[in-house]
């Protein structure tokens, strides 16, 4: 679990950061939560996309995808969702 201090940090730094996994009218099926995870493990923070056509709102999406993967949510702007995972083999984020 990540205090607020480090949220806001890790908020900081998503900014910079794009979209790299949309969720979209599939919804959160297994591919999804393992390509997720295999990103979190890869980079540690990443921001996803929920599209308009999903039947999940970012919320919902942001909590079940962090659930799945054992990430912290960092935040949910709009249809922007920005997760973290320290990552077991390649730790790059210090916060």
């Amino acid at each position: 679990m990540i205090t607020t201090k480090q949220r806001a940090i890790l908020r900081g730094m998503a900014t910079s950061i794009q979209p790299i996994i949309q969720v979209g009218k599939g919804g959160l099926n297994e591919n999804l939560i393992k390509t997720v995870s295999d990103a979190l493990e890869a980079r540690e923070l990443i921001k996803l996309t929920v599209l308009e056509n999903s039947e999940e709102t970012p919320a919902s999406a942001a909590h079940a995808l962090a659930e799945a993967t054992g990430a912290d949510v960092v935040a949910v702007i709009g249809k922007k969702v920005v997760l973290y995972r320290e990552s077991s083999t390649k730790k790059t984020i210090e916060i």
